[in-house]
């Protein structure tokens, strides 16, 4: 059954725009952020502590911050939670100026976890309003719209950052007036969100005194914790979020166990895994939910997923590692169709089902690192080879394997 609390598909068009141009211009933001991230971490020369730390700061914050995000979200509404949240990311990047100035590790790690803070509020507003701000059977095809703008806008970062550096040998001294620019791109966003005409808009039984609209199984409840679908659901997005970085992560180090510490420019086959996510954001919102429903998308995708994992591990290194773009292509439909399965249903909870499935971003630190561990616990040489990398890939099916079953069975689980 479609929300009644989502907006009538005529008056759809222009929040859908409004949001694209958010998704649009963050990831543009993120391109850039993106590169020049890691060159500022080498220019300040730190220890492999300090490194972890940097990952640390990343992802701690949708932990730390997630619940409180969600809290701030039902005080405040989806579109004053999302002007906050750009503020919040603003100061992060701006932050990156004294710290490539000074070349202050502690600036550094602060403005990453301010940057992080502004995220996680971003991701716990704009998820489930796109979800269900239209019909829920459609929710995947509108989160694949905004993958869309969000990845065309990402690979436009490095290319804005031609106009001013030389890309191949960035200074340290020349990396604030980039930082100042997303700074102003992003504090112009909030002005323009604050303004904008973005209805405010609830899920299906959110009014707590809404109890006509409320679900039985929403009344009953006491507490977010209460609804299993949600909790499988987090345990879902986990491991997709896991199984979504892991690919980026390792490619370049995978081209290299394959064709040799020579190769020219193992750098280049690290847009297979984006390549092949933005065309299956393509077929999504081409498939669903005129061809195919959101979870039956989900199970199909998963399936492509698994197969192309077992690609990774058993074909030859030279052929398999074409399974990356196939990889991105299973993953891109995951992040969208997990999120109304998981949110359906939570009525007045909503809000705070949101702020806890953005907390399992977190999945994007830990299955990496996971990976690494396995990768050095199983290596017999000196160097990483081809068939430990292969070994230590099996550990994309259990995640499969489990997202399957969320998608078949684990999102039906209501009591």
């Amino acid at each position: 059954m479609s929300n009644d609390r989502s907006l009538k598909s005529q008056t759809l068009l222009m929040p859908l725009l409004i949001v694209g141009v958010l998704f649009f211009v963050i990831g543009f933001g993120v391109g850039i952020s993106g590169f020049l991230t890691p060159f500022l971490k080498d220019a300040l020369n730190l220890s492999v502590t300090q490194s972890y730390l940097v990952t640390a700061a990343i992802f701690s914050a949708f932990v730390v911050f997630g619940s409180p995000a969600g809290f701030i979200i039902k005080k405040i509404g989806y579109k004053r939670s999302i002007v906050v949240a750009l503020v919040i990311m603003a100061l992060g990047m701006a932050l990156f100026v004294p710290s490539a100035k000074n070349a202050s590790f502690p600036i550094f790690f602060i403005a990453l976890f301010v940057g992080g803070i502004g995220n996680t509020l971003l991701q716990a507003a704009v998820n489930p309003y796109v979800t269900i701000v239209g019909p829920h059977e459609s929710a995947a095809m509108r989160m694949c719209l905004m993958g869309i703008m969000n990845k065309l806008a990402w690979w436009l970062g490095p290319v804005f950052l031609g106009l001013f550096l030389d890309l191949k040998n960035v200074h340290l001294d020349q990396v604030s007036l980039p930082f100042y620019i997303v700074t102003a791109i992003l504090a112009v966003l909030a002005i323009f969100m604050f303004f904008a005409p973005l209805p405010e808009v609830k899920a299906e039984g959110e009014d707590e005194d809404d109890s006509e609209s409320a679900t039985d199984e929403a009344e009953a409840k006491k507490s977010v914790f209460q609804f299993p679908h949600l909790l499988l659901g987090m345990l879902a997005l986990f491991l997709y979020v896991g199984v979504e970085t892991l690919p980026m992560a390792s490619i370049i180090g995978y081209a290299k166990a394959v064709f040799g510490d020579n190769l020219a420019n193992p750098e280049s086959y690290a847009i297979y895994v984006p390549v092949g996510m933005f065309v299956g954001y393509i077929f999504g919102v081409i498939l669903i939910p005129k061809i195919i429903s959101q979870t039956k998308a989900l199970i199909l995708f998963t399936l492509i997923g698994i197969v192309s994992a077992l690609g990774l591990i058993f074909l030859p290194g030279a052929v398999g590692i074409y399974a990356f773009a196939s990889i991105g292509f299973a993953n891109s439909v995951m992040w969208g169709a997990i999120w109304p399965l998981s949110i359906v249903g939570l009525g007045r909870f909503t809000k705070a089902g949101a702020s806890l499935l953005v907390m399992s971003i977190v999945g994007g630190a830990i299955i990496p690192l996971l990976f690494g561990f396995l990768l050095d616990s199983v290596k017999t040489g000196t160097v990483i080879a081809i068939h430990d990398y292969q070994h230590v890939y099996w550990i994309f099916v259990p995640a499969y394997l489990f997202i399957l079953f969320f998608a078949t069975i684990g999102h039906k689980i209501k009591k």
